[in-house]
């Protein structure tokens, strides 16, 4: 069983009671978890827990990590594994046959990232979580009410109610071509997200309040288009 809290793409959150009726669950059924905690760190309102802090759960479970989102060392390819040590030990046997560790200085960086001083997470996480106000303040001033996400460096958005009964693929193509607004569908991640694109918190705030103004106009344009085929089709 696959867990992934704060979530990629919808950015929903768990808190330590989902952990421990999910290791009962694994247990019951004789299964092993693999959680992916890769933006454990950069939350909004509360610290999200870990897994392994549940009594037994290290019988079943195993935590991964990444460098990439708390560290900004995105390509880097460095993160790490804890939990059952079976499966660590399996993870490493598997690893032994695909390389021979990754390239030292990036090691080196990663030890120094996690040894040192974590102000630089602080930083990084205010500049989201900034970023993020913005992004719902704009956006639902231009038209489109996304809901507030409480941790990761996405937001999770319905497809504006002015676009009738686009789909998330289409949705996306005319965002950038008309409003020169990039989102990722949300068909990328599944069939129940078609309706769905996700917003990446990349962008500086300036950038955020342009493309929430061009977004306003795209929207009107929808808008005013479907009024005109209404006319139209009433007129006929």
């Amino acid at each position: 069983m696959v867990l992934c809290y704060p979530s990629n793409p919808t950015a929903d959150v768990c808190d330590l009671d989902f952990y421990k009726d999910a290791v009962a669950l694994a247990k019951k059924h004789d299964l092993y978890i693999l959680s992916d905690l890769a933006y454990n760190e950069i939350y909004f309102d509360e610290p999200t827990p870990s897994i392994l802090q549940v009594d037994g759960a290290k019988d079943i479970a195993v935590e991964t990590t990444t460098m990439s989102k708390t560290y900004s060392m995105a390509g880097w390819r460095i993160g790490f594994a804890a939990g059952n040590e079976r499966l660590i030990g399996a993870l490493a046997r598997v690893k032994s046959y695909l390389d021979y560790g990754a390239f030292t200085p990036i090691q080196v960086a990663a030890c120094a990232a996690l040894d040192g001083p974590q102000d630089c997470v602080d930083e990084f996480r205010a500049t989201y979580k900034s970023r993020r106000d913005v992004l719902i303040e704009s956006f639902g001033r231009a038209g489109w009410d996304v809901p507030t996400p409480s941790a990761s460096m996405f937001a999770w958005a319905e497809i504006p109610p002015q676009c009738g009964d686009m789909r998330s693929l289409e949705f996306a193509l005319k965002l950038m071509n008309e409003a020169e607004v990039a989102v990722a569908p949300g068909a990328g991640f599944g069939e129940h997200g078609d309706r769905h694109v996700r917003i990446a918190l990349v962008e500086n705030e300036q950038r955020i309040r342009q493309a929430a103004r061009n977004i306003k106009r795209f929207l009107a344009k929808l808008e005013q288009d479907g009024q005109s085929a209404s006319l139209q089709r009433t007129g006929s």
